[in-house]
């Protein structure tokens, strides 16, 4: 019985079937949409560092053929043969993918799905409807990712810039070329097609006979059309898709005459440009400030704008409101936690199905179903908190859509646990999965108040967001650091802690006095590490 996927869910090869030799099919359809299914083998630095690894149709399988293009048939609008135990040590990753060839959006497609079948036996189903999507146009549906073994993903995550911004995205370019002639096919694979088979899901193997001009070969069975996919020639088309490093095109399709349009970043004839408040490291800059074409003198149109239209107010195409956006637009990663920028966290709740905690007053915004309620810490919680200074006012995040965290305008970082702990005071922490089990740790010293310190101990997997006043700095420990217990953010639980003091009366008595009176030694094996804010609370 195949199991169903939802967005996000992982699992691996070998607890869906015991084969390597597997079937993939992609379906998706939309009214008036033509679609390019391809599978992108990436390195383990996730780029497509050998191009032959772009398994499309005009390049329809890999050099030792561990990825073929099967074409469409068994009710799927594509297919590809996956041998696992033959694919190359090089590539840890396949991402198979879905671009709109022309006009569209991925919000229009209806039902659709992407699936594995083995043995003739379909093992599992990611499926997918347009209300998952928006504006994008080329989605990465499930990928196939090597980590210790083989595993499956459902992603479901997508580009508004379709496959050239996909390509980028992976490390490839878009080359300018004549349309290829189609290429030599070799002799059909040697899984042939059982004598009889009716069921509607392959079984392997059974390839589709291959999509080019040649002798026609007999018909897949298990009811598969015996229908070629559609000529490649008319499918150049998808390299003029915009990509998201550029300003959209007008909806008609037509580019603005290149005398208005203003000069790319860094080329004669527009001044270099700062990067725009808040923008996220490694996306592009956008042509022009906000609402403008160019820089102008105050109270001045800018160049190629028209006389009489007030600065800031988009032109009927909106090309140029577009471009002003395109660097704040929410950034996709496929992953749980996203940051959008250095002071704003997406976690997407639909990936992992962990509910997560926050801290009471730090949503700014979301996205889908999301409920919030109150976690309260319990009688004896609010005890403990209220003596150790290590009390968190928390909220419940649940439901499926994705939520956006923020407080005061905080650095955020999002530190994974896997297996290992954290130590972070209370003060610190913005959000963490509600899988990570936390509990106040006490440090014991002397010469101080109290005669301890106090912080908070995360354990477990998951996810811990930690907050920072600036930019922090991480420093591995030694038997010589120190640190100011008022500045650092947080340390590795394997870490032995010792309160320093330098607490003396008679120096306390002087006006010389260095101020820095209790700070904490840091001892452990290496790999542990202690993380320092400039900044004391």
């Amino acid at each position: 019985m195949a199991r169903e996927f939802q967005r996000g869910h992982k699992a691996k090869i070998s607890d869906l079937t015991p084969g390597t030799d597997l079937y993939v099919g992609v379906q998706i359809s939309g009214p008036g949409l033509t679609f390019d299914i391809s599978c992108f083998g990436l390195d383990a630095n996730e780029q497509l560092s050998d191009d032959r690894y772009f398994i499309f149709f005009n390049q329809p399988k890999s050099p030792e053929e561990s990825i073929q293009l099967l074409g469409t048939q068994a009710g799927d609008t594509e297919s590809f043969r996956v041998t696992l135990d033959r694919i190359p040590a090089n590539i840890h990753k396949l991402s198979f993918t879905a671009t709109i060839d022309g006009a569209g959006q991925m919000s229009q497609v209806g039902p659709g799905y992407i699936r594995i079948v083995a043995g003739g036996e379909e093992v599992v189903r990611y499926a997918f409807t347009g209300s998952e999507f928006t504006t994008e146009r080329a989605v990465m549906l499930g990928d196939f990712y090597l980590k210790d073994v083989w595993r499956f993903a459902a992603v479901g995550q997508g580009f508004d810039g379709g496959l050239d911004a996909l390509l980028k995205n992976f490390g490839g370019e878009v080359a300018e070329e004549a349309p290829a002639a189609p290429q030599q096919q070799a002799a059909a694979p040697s899984f042939a097609p059982p004598p009889q088979a009716t069921a509607p899901a392959p079984s392997f193997g059974a390839p589709a006979a291959p999509q080019t001009s040649q002798v026609p070969q007999p018909a897949p069975s298990f009811g598969a059309p015996a229908a070629q996919a559609p000529a490649p020639t008319p499918q150049q088309q998808m390299h003029a898709a915009p990509t998201i490093a550029a300003p959209m095109a007008p909806m008609g399709g037509t580019v603005p005459p290149p005398a208005p349009a203003p000069a790319p970043y860094g080329q004669p004839g527009q001044p270099p440009q700062q990067p725009q408040f808040g923008q996220v490291p490694g996306q592009p800059v956008p042509a022009a400030p906000y609402g403008q074409q160019a820089p102008a003198p105050y109270g001045q149109q800018p160049p190629g704008m028209p006389q009489g239209v007030p600065q800031g107010v988009p032109q009927a195409a909106g090309a140029g409101l577009q471009a002003a956006l395109q660097p704040y637009k929410e950034t996709a990663t496929g992953q749980r936690w996203t940051p959008q920028n250095q002071q704003l966290m997406r976690v997407d709740l639909t990936m992992g199905g962990t509910p997560v905690l926050a801290r009471q007053g730090s949503m700014v915004m979301y996205q889908g179903k999301v409920d919030f309620s109150y976690k309260g810490a319990g009688f004896a919680g609010r005890i403990v908190g209220n003596a150790t200074g290590q009390e968190m006012q928390l909220m419940r995040c649940t439901g499926r859509g994705q939520v956006f965290l923020a407080e005061d305008g905080s650095h955020l970082h999002a530190i994974e646990l896997q297996g290992d702990g954290i130590c972070v005071s209370a003060e610190s922490v913005l959000a963490f999965d509600e899988s990570l089990q936390h509990e106040v740790r006490r440090i014991e010293g002397h010469g101080i108040p109290g005669g301890a310190l106090f912080t908070m101990q995360f354990q477990g997997t998951g996810t811990v967001i930690v907050k920072t006043h600036g930019v922090p700095v991480v420093l591995p420990v030694t038997p010589t650091t120190f640190a100011d217990c008022n500045a650092i953010v947080a340390w590795s639980s394997a870490s032995q802690v010792i309160i320093s003091s330098q607490v003396r009366l008679r120096r306390n008595a002087y006006p010389g006095h260095s101020g820095e009176t209790v700070n904490l030694q840091f001892r452990g094996a290496p790999g542990n590490f202690i993380v320092v804010q400039p900044y004391e609370v």
